[in-house]
């Protein structure tokens, strides 16, 4: 079996893994979610669940990774095995393997649209409409539509039909995926966090000084800053606040998608953990609260004025990043730069995650299975490429595959894997393996946190979901939605072959 390989140094292991957070929802959800339940309020249940369920899970995750790394193995089905001593323990942990892969099939896809723009933006092939001449936000926003319904072909038709453009620039998406992962830990994905995360971080701060000294005779980006931060008071009774504020930060740190997981399985036994994973946190909260909330909404308040930016935020984030955004630098002094800055900064998020979120597979192919970097990466990234089709060719399978995947699952998985570390594993044995070796020594008041509020806290979210959402969605009957529901039960039915293979694998070793 091939030595396991190490990060090369700490900050880039903190830059991997903020990397790994870093994603389009920090620029695009965080500010529409803010938007849409209570303004300001909605920040007082958010820290709150930053307190109380994110951090101590990213703890909890660090933790497994590296308990799980010294002993050569790097994702979810080996460790929960080796944590948890129950036959049901690794297939439980599939959900480490299915989730992030799933989630890859449609994240690597939509990471090439922010690609061909910004080679659209900076080409000046986006559509050009004058503000004087149009009367209202829906007819000035109307071309750019158009255009993405154009580019991804997501119309009415039994299939989508993407346009060619769309294709190649998800091809040279998959490439860049590919180069940085062949290329292993240090070569290539610590090396390219050192690069990709400071031009992110100064695209965005470049974007967000731009943005707030925006002022148009519709509004300011003040006015768009006030309505997404004022506090709407009556709301903060509202448990559709708190489970929405609870999704936002718990998405943000990508939690339950086995990534972080797997970054912290190339720890040494007793390198850092406890103050790494709170840099690495509080660069994603960073980015997202000062980053993500100072550029969308703002501009598009600027722009269209107050009542135009409450309604672009119900549109959801695809319209955001997509119409809204384009149409708003179009008109402005440079708009082709600010546009292109403003793709390049969603690209660099994108493929920061979604390497991250594909390395999972990886790594359980090179642990369980003995494979060269080379071919686990090239099995991984063949089969990534194959499934992503139904997300580019089938209508809703895209929404049915993020559901199912990088919704409900990754909460279930959440609750799966703070309760098997706490729980099915001694809970003193995991308070110690969080604290060893680490510059920061943990308030005992953390291990109570651990062990009992955040499983209580995701106990509440998987309910909320089981209750309330997932019957909406079992109400779809479209022939499609069938269809993709039906690959996911064959991937995860795949994944679990797999790893009853490795675990057969592994008890003939050890005779």
């Amino acid at each position: 079996m091939p030595q396991r390989e190490h990060w090369g140094t700490r900050i880039g292991l903190i830059l991997a893994m903020a990397g790994n957070a870093v994603g389009l929802g920090n620029f695009l959800r965080f500010p529409t979610q803010a938007a849409q339940n209570g303004g300001g309020v909605f920040m007082i249940p958010y820290m709150i669940s930053l307190l109380l369920i994110a951090i101590p899970l990213m703890w909890v995750e660090w933790g497994m990774g590296r308990y799980g790394g010294v002993r050569g193995h790097g994702t979810t089905p080996a460790i929960f095995g080796l944590l948890w001593k129950n036959r049901l323990s690794r297939y439980i942990g599939i959900l480490g393997l299915f989730v992030p892969f799933v989630v890859a099939c449609y994240y690597v896809y939509i990471e090439s649209w922010t690609l061909g723009y910004a080679f659209f933006a900076l080409s000046g092939k986006l559509p050009k409409v004058s503000a004087e001449m149009v009367t209202s936000s829906e007819a000035y926003l109307e071309p750019f539509k158009k255009f993405l319904l154009h580019y991804t072909g997501m119309g009415a038709a039994d299939l989508y039909h993407p346009s060619l453009a769309a294709y190649i620039f998800f091809l040279l998406t998959m490439l860049l995926n590919y180069a940085i992962l062949v290329r292993g830990i240090s070569g290539g994905i610590e090396r390219f966090a050192k690069v990709a995360m400071p031009i992110l971080f100064g695209l965005a701060i470049l974007l967000m000084i731009r943005v707030i000294t925006l002022e148009t005779p519709h509004g300011s980006a003040v006015d768009g800053l006030n309505f997404l931060w004022r506090p709407d008071w009556s709301q903060l009774g509202n448990p559709k606040v708190w489970l929405a504020a609870a999704g936002q930060v718990f998405f943000t740190l990508s939690l339950g998608f086995g990534a972080i997981i797997t970054y912290a399985s190339y720890l040494k036994r007793n390198d850092d953990l406890t103050l790494s994973a709170l840099t690495a946190s509080s660069l994603n909260e960073f980015a997202e609260i000062v980053l993500g909330g100072s550029i969308a909404i703002p501009a598009a308040a600027a722009f269209f004025g107050v009542a135009a930016a409450q309604m672009i935020a119900a549109s959801g984030a695809f319209n955001l990043a997509f119409v809204s955004l384009p149409a708003i630098f179009a008109n402005l002094p440079a708009g082709w730069l600010l546009g292109f800055f403003w793709f390049i900064l969603l690209f660099f998020a994108g493929i920061t995650s979604s390497v991250a979120i594909t390395q999972p597979v990886i790594a359980f192919l090179e642990d369980e299975f003995g494979l060269s970097r080379r071919k686990a990466v090239t099995a991984t990234m063949l089969a990534l490429f194959l499934l992503a089709h139904f997300a580019i060719l089938l209508p809703k399978a895209l929404d049915e595959m993020d559901f199912w995947a990088g919704t409900f699952f990754v909460v279930v998985f959440a609750l799966c894997e703070v309760t098997i570390f706490f729980w099915g594993f001694n809970p003193s044995a995991a308070w110690r393996e969080i604290n060893r070796g680490g510059l920061i020594k943990l308030p005992r008041i953390f291990f109570f946190i651990m062990r009992y509020v955040t499983p209580f806290f995701l106990l509440i979210i998987t309910g909320w979901w089981l209750f309330k959402e997932l019957p909406k969605y079992l109400q779809e009957t479209s022939p499609t939605i069938w269809v993709t529901r039906l690959l996911l039960v064959g991937i995860f039915l795949g994944f679990g072959v797999l790893v009853y293979i490795s675990g057969r694998k592994e008890k003939g070793h050890e005779r």
